[in-house]
């Protein structure tokens, strides 16, 4: 079984394969530290992941996902949304995208068994804002301008800043878009 301690491996595993989908569907999309999925600035998807632990293993995930398919009509309050039909300029099959995410979902959980490095390299390297200097927020409100450098095993989100690389965990910090 998956270990605990690897439980961020899961996610990105996820982010993987369902970027593996666009790209199948000619979409070109990036991954949100930590659980979303990007066309250019705009939100594609979004991931929640819940696991339960039986000792230092994952004995369940439940794992919930958004995509927004055909939907051109978007809540105004929503900050960025966007959908595969708007990015690619067609509507799609649902399950026809729901069939490719399974394979592609298959084929990378396979990769993160055989190879969690290689998954890990690929989720950083596939990174939204990735080695471009932006502006974040803390939860303070005070912007900070960093670097995405990496991320940590367990998800941690490593920034270049001017005052040297710093670490933050999920909600310690928000991404200015």
């Amino acid at each position: 079984g998956l270990a605990a301690a690897a439980q961020f491996s899961l996610l990105e595993c996820v982010a993987l394969a369902l970027v593996d989908t666009f790209a199948h569907f000619r979409i070109d999309t990036s991954i949100k530290w930590t659980n979303d999925i990007y066309v250019g600035d705009r939100k594609l998807v979004g991931v929640l992941i819940e696991n339960s632990l039986s000792g230092a293993y994952v004995s369940r995930s439940i794992v919930g996902i958004g995509i927004n398919v055909n939907q051109t009509d978007f809540d105004p309050t929503l900050p960025n949304p966007t959908s595969m039909a708007l990015a690619a300029g067609r509507t799609f099959d649902r399950d026809e995208v729901l069939s490719h995410f399974a394979d592609a979902l298959r084929a990378r959980y396979n990769d993160l068994v055989l190879n969690a490095e290689g998954v890990h390299a690929e989720y950083v390297s596939r990174m939204y804002r990735r080695g471009v200097e932006a502006q974040f927020q803390l939860p303070d409100g005070t912007l900070l301008r960093g670097t995405i450098r990496d991320v940590a095993p367990r998800g941690d989100l490593l920034l270049d800043t001017p005052n040297g690389p710093r670490s933050f965990l999920f909600k310690e910090i928000l991404f200015v878009i």
